[in-house]
């Protein structure tokens, strides 16, 4: 595909470049509401039949623009499918924001687990773009948010004191509790789905990571560790190396299994 304005201006261009104002509506002011109505077109198609019935003919022809316009907003169908499964994950969870968080972080975790299944099962074919649709390693746009998402949520409940084990531990156990969950209700006829898989795995994630009263109000100090380690960030009392060089103790404390594998 051609770099735009590579070829020098001539009359013969000049007719083309108006022919494709007039084809994709990219040179008029266009450009957001063609990706707009491309977006929206493909995640039909998704929706309707999967990732394969989003081609760049069928996108083309739905939207009602060029292939080359697809190309020139998306760079790739990988572009395309990433932009709609940011866009699906946006209205999702947009139509479930309407709550506000509450006093109880652990109760936010269960109704952010019970948001995380309801997108799949309302969404099979997206949700399974969104953490299976990319090679290993890499994730999707959307799921680095969703993540984001909880890690904001496993913060809240080391913060009030109540994780028993590391962050970054708990937020990637409880991703990997609710993805599988997710794909084996996907994947089970629904006149075959247990009710209560999704309710079991969701308390046993919880009781994994959390502690029933203050962690700050138990003996040792791995669950202090857990609590100040959260807290950090929000002191100004130290300088940026001291809170780094605290912040790696705190983390050796709250992690022994890690303490001892590092140790000669």
């Amino acid at each position: 595909m051609e770099r735009e304005g590579a070829i020098a201006p001539n009359a013969d261009h000049d007719a083309s470049h108006e022919a494709n104002r007039d084809r994709d509506g990219n040179r008029d002011g266009n450009r957001d509401g063609n990706r707009d109505r491309i977006v929206a077109a493909a995640a039909r198609l998704l929706s309707d039949g999967g990732p394969d019935a989003v081609s760049t003919r069928a996108v083309s022809s739905a939207a009602g623009v060029q292939p080359p316009t697809i190309y020139r907003l998306f760079g790739d169908k990988q572009g395309l499918l990433d932009a709609v499964v940011a866009y699906g994950f946006a209205e999702y969870v947009n139509s479930k924001a309407a709550e506000e968080p509450t006093d109880d972080p652990v109760e936010d975790l269960r109704a952010g687990w019970d948001q995380h299944i309801g997108l799949g099962l309302a969404n099979p074919a997206l949700y399974s773009l969104m953490y299976g649709g990319h090679r290993p390693g890499v994730s999707s746009p959307a799921a680095v948010t969703a993540f984001e998402m909880l890690a904001r949520l496993i913060r809240r409940i080391a913060e009030a004191g109540r994780l028993a084990i590391p962050e970054e531990r708990a937020a990637a156990l409880v991703h990997a509790a609710g993805c599988g969950t997710t794909f084996t209700l996907i994947a089970t006829p629904e006149d075959r789905r247990d009710p209560e898989l999704s309710r079991t795995a969701r308390e046993a994630a919880i009781a994994a990571i959390t502690t029933d009263a203050p962690a700050a109000t138990e003996p040792g100090p791995v669950a202090a560790a857990v609590t100040l380690r959260a807290a950090l960030p929000r002191t100004d009392a130290l300088t940026a190396p001291e809170r780094g060089l605290l912040r790696e103790w705190l983390d050796r404390i709250a992690d022994p299994e890690r303490r001892r594998s590092d140790t000669p």
